[in-house]
């Protein structure tokens, strides 16, 4: 009986602490757009960066990360988003980057990308990719303010 109130009383003084840390150590909001499960469609995040090309993943190469599956071509290319997957995760969730500059979420093609700066960005289809590449700067920027906000619309 007394290993129950100990236990309850270590339980709730937890659950207080973790309640009043705040929402930034609590949890990364970041979500990820993802089909079935599988982010970006299920192409190799650093394929983008060291080959400049979308390449397919493999199921047989995958990593969990922020509730998605990620797949890659190779063990290497896994094991290079293991070691620092947010220096190979898209922008805006993989969201499309345009959509994002509105406040609106819209998902990201990985046919449709381009690397700014370091950072990954995909976009919806082609127009859009069109309209995108006219005032890449400002669309980021934009972006940036809707982000991660346009998650909760």
């Amino acid at each position: 009986m007394e290993f129950n109130v100990t236990l309850r009383l270590v339980l709730m003084a937890a659950a207080v602490l973790f309640l009043s840390l705040p929402d930034a150590v609590r949890a990364d909001p970041a979500v990820y757009s993802s089909r079935a499960g599988v982010a970006i469609g299920g192409y190799d995040a650093v394929a983008f960066f060291e080959h400049g090309a979308a390449e397919e993943g493999r199921p047989v190469h995958a990593v969990m990360w922020k509730g998605v599956v990620w797949r890659f071509a190779s063990a290497h290319n896994q094991a290079q988003f293991e070691a620092n997957p947010r220096a190979y995760a898209p922008a805006f969730g993989g969201y499309c980057a345009y959509a994002m500059s509105m406040g609106q979420l819209h998902e990201g093609n990985p046919q449709l990308w381009a690397i700014v700066d370091g950072e990954l960005f995909l976009l919806n289809n082609r127009r859009v990719h069109v309209l995108w590449q006219a005032d890449t700067a400002h669309m980021i920027a934009s972006g940036r303010i809707h982000w991660p906000a346009a998650l909760r619309k």
